[in-house]
C-alpha cells in the first residue's frame, strides 16, 4: 500500500514501451495498461452513492445548436462572424461557427440555417486562402477540412469544390520547436493529406520533423505525458489540454508515420493522467494561462470521447465506460455557465462567473466572445462525432480516489484524492506577470477542494493574486511580518511548497506540503498535513521555523457576478461561504444548497477578515484564523443539503490517539468509517464504535466497504481473501466486488 509511485511508474512504463515495440510495426498500440499513480484505482467500489448520468448523445447537439443559433446573430453579410464586444471578426470564430453548424446539418438539425453555413465556410476558405485569418491560419485548417464532408451532402459538388481549391494552398510549417500551435499544424497537414489536398508524404515529413524537432520533448519527457506549453512559470495545466489534444487527435484520424506509435503513447498516456486531474464536479484543473475558461473542459471532454471509443474498440469495457463518464461530467459541468438570458441565450459565459463579460474577469488578453464560444461549440461538435460507442459509464478515477500525486517541476502541482473528495496545491505562484493577462494565473497554496455531487468553486476558488496589488489568496499559511500581515500567496518570489505522501488509500490520504523559503531566502518555514477522507479534509498547520505570531488564511468566495452567503464568526469558530437558494445546483436540475464551510478545531481562534482579492471565479474573502495552540487545525467541510451542520460536526468533532471522529464519521490509524462507506488497510474493522470487530479478513488487506443504515451493502478487497462479514463468510477475488444486498 506505501509502494512508491515512481516504483508504479518505472514499472508501467517498461510494460508500456514493450506494448509499443510489439505493436509499432503493424498499428498504434492501444494502451490498456492502467496508469502508474493509479494502482489504488483498480479499485471499483464509490464512497458515496453512485449512478450512471446516462445523457443521451443528442444532448451535445442541443448545446452546439443553441450556440450556433446565438452566432448567427452576430453572423454580416460575407458569413464572418462579428465579436459582440469587439466589434469585428477575431480569431477563428467564422470556421468553427462553420463547423459545428455542419456537423448539425450531418444530424438532420438546423436546416433552416444551411444558408448560414455557406456563406461562413465560403469566408472561411477564402480568408484560409488569401492568409487573412487574424493571425490564426493553422487553426482554420481542422475546422475547414473536417467540414467538407459535412456540408457535401447538402451543396453543389461545385461548391465543395472550390473551397477544396482553396485549402490546398501552401501552409508555411511553423517552428517545431514551437508550442501547442505547432501540433495545430500537424493536425491540420494530416487532415489535408487524408483530403486529398497535400500530398501525403509531405505532410508525413513535416510532422516528423516538428514531432522529432520539439513536440516529443514538450509531452513525452516524464511519466505523467503532459504538454508542456511553456508560455509561464508554473506551465499551463489550460492549454496542456490543447498541445495533447492536438496529437490524440492527429492519431485518431490515422496517422501512420513512423512517430505514430510514439505519438499515441503520449497523448494516451496523458490523458489517463489527466482523468485523475479531473475535479468531481468534471472541471479541468486550476492552473496556468487560460485557467477557468470553460471551452477547457470541452477540451478535456473531447480527449475522454475519443479515449472511450479507442478503450471500447480494444475491449477494455471498463476504461471505456471511464473515459465516458469522465466526459459526462464535463457535460453536466458547463450546463451551468450556459446562458438563458435574451439575446445571449444559448451561448457561454467565457469564464466561471457571472460578471458583465465585458468586464473580462479572469479573461487572457486573447479572450474573445466569439473566439472562446467557437471553441466551445467546435470542440462539442468534434466530441459528437467522435462518440461512435454507447459505453456503459463506470465511476470516473476521481469518484473513486485513491491517489495523491506531485506532477513535474514545470507545472508545480499536486493533487490528492480519497473518496471523491479531492485537493489541488500549487506548490510555487506565478512571481512575474506574462503579457497573456493582467493577473496572475497561479497562487501558492491549495487552490482547490472539491467533493462528489458538490459546487467545487465554493472551495478556495482556484486562489487568485491582483497583477495591480500583488496581493494574493489561497488556503495557506500567513505570517507577520514586521507590522504586516503577508500571505504565502502574495509572494511566490519568496516561497515554494514541497509535497510527500505519507498513506493512500480510496477513503483516506494523508498528504503534506512544506512551505519554505526559496533558495537563498528568509522567513518563517510552516508543514501543512492533510487527512483526506470522503467527508472532508483535516488540516493541520505548524510552524516549524521563525515568526512568532502566524496563522492560517480561509479564503471564501463572496460575489462570483451576484453576491453569495458568507458569514464569519470568531465565537462559532465558522467561516462559511454558500449559493443563496441553491441558485447553481437549480440551474443543473437539481435541489438544495452547497456550502463551504471551514471549521476551526481549537479552544478560541481570531478570525479578521480582509480585503477581497478578485479571481476568475470572482471575488474571495481571504479571512485571517489564528489560534493559541502550537498547531492550528482547520476541518475543510463541504456541505450539501441533507448533511449534518457544521455546528453539529464541530460540536462533535474530537482528535482521538489514532487519528479524529465526529458525526461525519472517524478515522483510525489506517482505517476510516463513514455514513456511506468504510475501509482502509487493516485485518479487522469496528463499525459501531462498539470495540467489537464487525468485519475481519484471513489477512491484511486493502479494502472498501459500502454501507447502508449501518450494513455492508457490498465489499471489495485488493487481493484474495476469506471475509466474515457481520457473521456472514465471503470468499473475495482481487479487485472483484460482491454484493451484499441480499445476504
Amino acid at each position: 500500500m506505501r509502494t512508491s509511485l515512481a516504483v508504479f511508474a518505472a514499472l508501467w512504463l517498461a510494460a508500456a514501451g514493450a506494448l509499443a515495440a510489439e505493436g509499432a510495426a503493424e498499428r498504434p498500440p492501444m494502451l490498456v495498461t492502467r496508469h502508474p499513480v493509479s494502482g489504488m484505482s483498480r479499485y471499483h467500489l464509490t464512497a458515496r452513492p453512485w449512478k450512471p448520468l446516462a445523457i443521451p448523445r443528442t444532448e451535445y447537439l442541443d448545446r452546439i445548436e443553441g450556440v450556433v443559433r446565438f452566432s448567427v446573430q452576430h453572423q454580416n453579410a460575407d458569413g464572418a462572424i462579428i465579436d459582440p464586444f469587439a466589434k469585428k471578426e477575431h480569431q477563428y470564430a467564422t470556421p468553427y461557427f462553420a463547423h459545428a453548424l455542419g456537423t448539425l446539418l450531418s444530424a438532420g438539425r438546423a436546416k433552416d440555417l444551411l444558408d448560414r453555413g455557406v456563406r461562413a465556410m465560403d469566408w472561411a476558405t477564402r480568408c484560409f486562402e488569401a492568409d487573412r485569418c487574424d493571425g490564426h491560419r493553422v487553426f482554420y485548417t481542422p475546422a475547414l477540412v473536417e467540414a467538407l464532408d459535412l456540408y457535401a451532402p447538402h451543396v453543389p459538388a461545385a461548391t465543395v469544390e472550390a473551397w477544396r481549391g482553396r485549402l490546398k494552398v501552401e501552409v508555411k510549417a511553423l517552428p517545431a520547436s514551437g508550442n501547442n500551435w505547432t501540433t495545430y499544424f500537424m493536425k491540420g497537414q494530416w487532415l489535408r493529406a487524408k483530403a486529398g489536398l497535400i500530398d501525403k508524404q509531405l505532410a508525413i515529413s513535416e510532422i516528423e520533423h516538428a514531432w522529432t524537432g520539439g513536440q516529443r520533448r514538450r509531452i513525452a519527457a516524464g511519466p505523467w505525458r503532459l504538454y508542456h506549453d511553456e508560455q509561464g512559470h508554473p506551465d499551463s495545466l489550460a492549454v496542456e489540454a490543447v498541445g495533447r489534444g492536438n496529437l490524440l487527435a492527429l492519431v485518431e484520424a490515422g496517422y501512420d508515420g513512423p512517430s505514430a506509435a510514439e505519438i499515441r503513447q503520449a497523448a494516451e498516456t496523458g490523458t489517463l493522467t489527466s482523468l485523475l486531474l479531473q475535479d468531481p464536479s468534471g472541471q479541468m484543473p486550476a492552473n496556468g494561462r487560460t485557467d477557468d475558461h470553460v471551452w477547457g473542459d470541452v477540451g478535456y471532454m473531447l480527449a475522454f470521447e475519443a479515449m472511450a471509443g479507442r478503450a471500447a474498440a480494444a475491449g477494455d469495457l471498463r476504461l471505456a465506460g471511464q473515459c465516458r463518464r469522465a466526459a459526462m461530467l464535463v457535460l453536466r459541468n458547463i450546463d451551468r455557465w450556459r446562458r438563458a438570458d435574451g439575446p445571449w441565450a444559448g451561448s457561454y459565459y467565457v469564464t466561471k462567473n457571472r460578471f458583465d463579460p465585458a468586464l473580462r474577469v479572469g479573461y487572457q488578453r486573447a479572450s474573445q466572445y466569439s473566439n472562446y464560444n467557437g471553441s466551445l461549440m467546435f470542440h462539442l461538435a468534434e466530441a459528437y462525432l467522435a462518440r461512435r460507442t454507447e459505453t456503459a459509464e463506470e465511476p470516473a478515477p476521481v469518484e473513486i480516489g485513491g491517489y495523491a500525486i506531485a506532477l513535474d517541476d514545470a507545472f508545480a502541482a499536486a493533487f490528492a484524492n480519497a473518496g471523491g473528495m479531492q485537493m489541488e496545491i500549487d506548490l510555487e505562484g506565478d512571481a512575474a506577470l506574462t503579457s497573456m493577462n493582467k493577473d496572475y494565473w497561479c497562487a501558492l497554496g491549495v487552490v482547490r477542494f472539491g467533493r462528489v455531487g458538490w459546487d467545487t468553486r465554493l472551495g478556495p476558488s482556484d486562489g487568485g493574486r491582483s497583477g495591480e496589488t500583488g496581493l494574493g489568496a489561497s488556503f495557506a499559511p500567513t505570517f507577520l511580518d514586521g507590522d504586516k500581515w503577508v500571505r504565502l500567496a502574495s509572494v511566490p518570489d519568496r516561497y515554494e511548497g514541497k509535497f510527500s505522501v505519507q498513506f493512500v488509500h480510496p477513503l483516506l490520504v494523508r498528504c503534506a506540503v512544506d512551505y519554505v523559503p526559496r533558495k537563498g531566502g528568509a522567513g518563517p518555514s510552516f508543514r501543512n498535513e492533510f487527512v483526506l477522507t470522503p467527508d472532508g479534509i483535516l488540516s493541520t498547520v505548524t510552524r516549524t521555523a521563525g515568526s512568532e505570531r502566524w496563522g492560517v488564511t480561509l479564503p471564501l468566495l463572496e460575489n462570483d457576478g451576484a453576491p453569495l452567503e458568507t458569514s464569519v464568526s470568531a465565537a462559532e469558530r465558522i467561516a462559511r461561504t454558500a449559493y443563496p437558494g441553491g441558485l447553481v445546483r437549480r440551474s443543473l436540475g437539481e435541489g438544495g444548497t452547497d456550502e463551504q464551510t471551514f471549521i476551526v478545531i481549537a479552544g478560541a481562534a481570531e478570525m479578521t477578515s480582509e480585503p477581497p482579492v478578485r479571481s476568475t471565479y470572482g471575488d474571495l474573502r481571504p479571512v485571517r484564523v489564528t489560534v493559541s495552540e502550537d498547531a492550528n487545525r482547520t476541518l475543510i467541510y463541504p456541505r450539501s443539503a441533507g448533511d449534518p451542520a457544521a455546528a453539529a460536526v464541530r460540536d462533535s468533532f474530537r482528535i482521538t490517539p489514532g487519528g479524529f471522529a465526529s458525526v461525519l464519521g472517524r478515522v483510525e490509524g489506517d482505517l476510516y468509517v463513514g455514513r456511506t462507506s468504510a475501509g482502509g488497510v487493516g485485518k479487522a474493522i469496528d463499525l459501531d464504535g462498539d470495540g467489537n470487530a464487525d468485519v475481519t479478513f484471513s489477512e491484511t488487506c486493502g479494502f472498501i466497504l459500502q454501507l447502508r443504515d449501518g450494513k455492508v451493502t457490498a465489499v471489495e478487497a485488493d487481493r484474495g481473501v476469506a471475509a466474515v462479514i457481520q457473521g456472514a463468510r465471503v470468499e473475495l477475488a482481487a479487485f472483484t466486488p460482491v454484493g451484499l444486498s441480499s445476504r
